[in-house]
């Protein structure tokens, strides 16, 4: 192990630890009761960090092993840990689903509300990240998704070529993500929204803005340094290899299915 990559792990170390402070201005449970996994248990607003559903190296050469144990076990799990400890504070937040807290912002308490943003969003992201991914993935979308990248977009190339350059110029960290557009009150035809090309910084989701999230790719640096160093680009085009679009497809379908309509209309 050379100079530099001591260091680099040294550095994931250290920012994996900071996240443990409840505060950490830069630091995911799915996102509707109906999208829990079968394996969590937990009640509705208990952020659980989820297993992986495949090996660590099952990735690579794409996302190497070390990468996927540091991404996971330390990153995800201290976005987890902070989100339970600030809704520790406000029990009764704990009824209420993460998407739904993230949607409404800015009804959580000012004292915990940058936490539930960073760590939420972290969260999130992050259970949607590993779900989106497998062995053997990537080729060209196929059933729903596929139809509809090509009426958004005109084809897969071309929606390919733009969402890798959306992430390689997110400026700092972030995610690049792709979207459907939220429902408009007067639009009758439910499957006429089109999806978009978003990126967001650090872990903000793009559930704060009403748009829900069908596939996203992690762009901060711990998730590509140690195999790809500064190369973001080459990061971002050897993802495609690892794409479930078969689970991608599944998410599409709960976006055209989601009620968009505000689920937490009490006031707290």
């Amino acid at each position: 192990m050379n100079l530099n990559r001591r260091h680099f792990l040294f550095l994931l170390g250290a920012t994996a630890a900071g996240l443990a402070v409840e505060n950490y201005a830069f630091a995911q449970t799915p996102l509707d009761p109906q999208l829990i996994s079968q394996a969590d248990p937990q009640p509705i607003g208990t952020a659980v960090l989820p297993p992986l559903p495949y090996d660590y190296n099952a990735l690579e050469p794409y996302i190497d092993e070390e990468t996927m144990r540091f991404h996971h076990d330390k990153h995800h799990a201290a976005y987890v840990r902070n989100l339970n400890a600030a809704l520790d504070k406000y029990p009764k937040l704990k009824t209420k689903s993460i998407e739904s807290l993230l949607r409404n912002l800015d009804r959580i308490p000012s004292d915990i509300r940058t936490t539930v943003r960073n760590n939420g969003g972290g969260h999130v992201n992050h259970s949607m990240f590993w779900e989106i991914m497998k062995p053997n993935g990537g080729g060209e979308p196929t059933g729903a998704i596929a139809e509809s990248i090509s009426n958004s977009f005109g084809n897969f190339s071309t929606f390919k070529e733009n969402f890798n350059k959306a992430g390689g110029g997110r400026f700092g960290s972030g995610w690049v993500m792709l979207v459907l557009d939220r429902q408009d009150d007067d639009d009758d035809d439910k499957n006429n929204r089109k999806l978009k090309i978003i990126t967001t910084p650090n872990q903000d989701t793009p559930l704060m803005t009403g748009d829900y999230p069908i596939m996203g790719n992690d762009v901060w640096e711990h998730a590509y340094y140690l195999s790809y160093r500064n190369r973001r680009g080459e990061y971002l085009e050897k993802w495609w290899n690892v794409v479930n679009w078969d689970e991608i497809n599944k998410r599409y379908a709960q976006a055209i299915a989601v009620n968009n309509d505000d689920d937490d209309d009490d006031d707290d």
